[in-house]
């Protein structure tokens, strides 16, 4: 963990926000592992901020059910339960698609590029050198940008809260997953099919991206 960096892409964020990223990162890649306590003084001297920024942010990990507070017991990263794989799934298999395609009818000049750029570092993974929390940290990168260029903020708030719980679960099982590379790398032909503006054929690669997620998890078990 580190003290809070410049914006992204030249982003003007709020210390707040900007806290509530990096928490929310920390617990999406179980560098906060699922059942520690929350400490907010250790978490505002990590990202070198005040209190108040930390306390805001974890009002929201609450809402997107990253944390949870126990009366007289505190606050505490949520555990992760393999049984709700089949409810987030669910969710996914029918929202995803759909955010895929209208990425593909509404990216702009910019999303395009964006896609691009990350479509290029997908064509540079190799199957045997890179490390899995870094596959994983790229596997967040495409999807999220695949939710902005949708341009629908309550279409991208959604998934990305569930994007954030499923890749929980597949750092739970990260180290039984031998086909995690090829699983990330299935995003290049997707952002190709979005950036050339072919919503369909973007449809069709996350539902079978999606369905092979949960499937891949299941096998691991």
């Amino acid at each position: 963990m580190q003290q809070l960096g410049t914006a992204p892409r030249g982003e003007e964020l709020s210390l707040a926000e900007r806290a509530y990223r990096a928490i929310r990162d920390w617990l999406v890649m179980l560098e906060i592992r699922p059942g520690a306590p929350i400490n907010e003084d250790q978490l505002a001297q990590s990202l070198g901020v005040g209190r108040t920024p930390v306390r805001e942010a974890l009002k929201r990990l609450q809402y997107e059910r990253l944390i949870t507070t126990y009366p007289r017991r505190g606050t505490f990263a949520t555990d992760v339960n393999i049984t709700d794989l089949a409810h987030i799934s669910e969710v996914r298999q029918e929202l995803e698609p759909l955010a895929a395609a209208q990425a593909a009818r509404r990216a702009t000049a910019a999303d395009r590029a964006a896609l691009t750029a990350l479509c290029e570092e997908l064509d540079g993974v190799d199957s045997g050198a890179h490390d899995p929390a870094e596959l994983m940290r790229l596997d967040l990168q495409v999807h999220r940008a695949i939710y902005a260029a949708t341009h629908n903020p309550y279409l991208e708030d959604t998934l990305v809260r569930h994007d954030n719980l499923a890749t929980r679960i597949w750092c739970l099982f990260i180290d039984r997953l031998p086909g995690m590379t090829g699983h990330v790398q299935e995003h290049g032909p997707l952002l190709r099919a979005i950036v050339a503006g072919d919503p369909d054929k973007a449809a069709q690669l996350t539902r079978g991206h999606v369905e092979g997620f949960e499937r891949a998890i299941r096998e691991a078990i």
